[in-house]
């Protein structure tokens, strides 16, 4: 998908990014997002709540694309070798990303079913144009729920690549990204399903708020 013109230059149209790249060791090797929560995978969750806030929404994913089939997402594979985390598939959307015109892309874990439907808005409200911005809630910075500039595709390149930096809130601080708080009550909106406490949990969240 490629932007007009008008798109371009206002830069308001955001590209977003679903990360779901990596070997989900905590949930015994296979693809946390594909777990059900109440009757849902918890990616449709996700991708129901992102796509709205998005221009274009894809899902960075490596292997076997046709296990996401029912997701209807486009598939941006890393495009860096061995799984070297989370970085990469930030890196690929932002590839992505300037190729097709956008010139900002908000990314989303894979593991956060409650994420909030202001996520985007209000991470574009809190930063000024060329800065990137990442939620916190209950004290706590979640990096992998945060709004990327697409200039910054070349130093994210050079620092996973030839510096073997692995760790997104490093990034996040070198280029000062700015932080944009959400309220853990009633219920933390980035709470995440790692293991199966966390599935227990967020069933039993999804039991009192059925809504969320």
């Amino acid at each position: 998908m490629s932007l007009n013109q008008d798109e371009q230059k206002t830069g308001s149209a955001i590209m977003g990014v679903i990360l779901a790249g990596g070997l989900s060791r905590r949930m015994g090797g296979g693809d946390k997002g594909l777990s059900l929560l109440g009757g849902r995978t918890i990616l449709e969750r996700i991708a129901a709540r992102l796509r709205p806030q998005v221009r274009a929404l894809f899902l960075n994913a490596n292997g076997d694309a046709a296990r996401f089939e029912t997701l209807s997402l486009p598939i941006l594979p890393d495009g860096v070798p061995d799984f070297p985390g989370p970085l990469a598939g930030v890196l690929a959307g932002l590839d992505h990303a300037a190729q097709a015109g956008f010139n900002e892309v908000a990314v989303v874990p894979c593991d956060a079913p409650f994420l909030p439907a202001d996520l985007v808005a209000r991470l574009r409200a809190g930063t000024q144009a060329g800065r990137g911005a990442v939620a916190v809630s209950a004290g706590r910075r979640h990096p992998t729920a945060a709004l990327w500039p697409v200039h910054l595709r070349s130093a994210l390149r050079k620092a996973l690549v030839e510096e073997d930096q692995r760790r997104l809130e490093a990034i996040l601080r070198r280029h000062d990204f700015a932080e944009v708080t959400w309220p853990a009550e009633p219920f933390d909106p980035f709470a995440n399903v790692n293991d199966s406490a966390g599935m227990a949990e967020a069933e039993a969240l999804l039991a009192r708020f059925p809504a969320a």
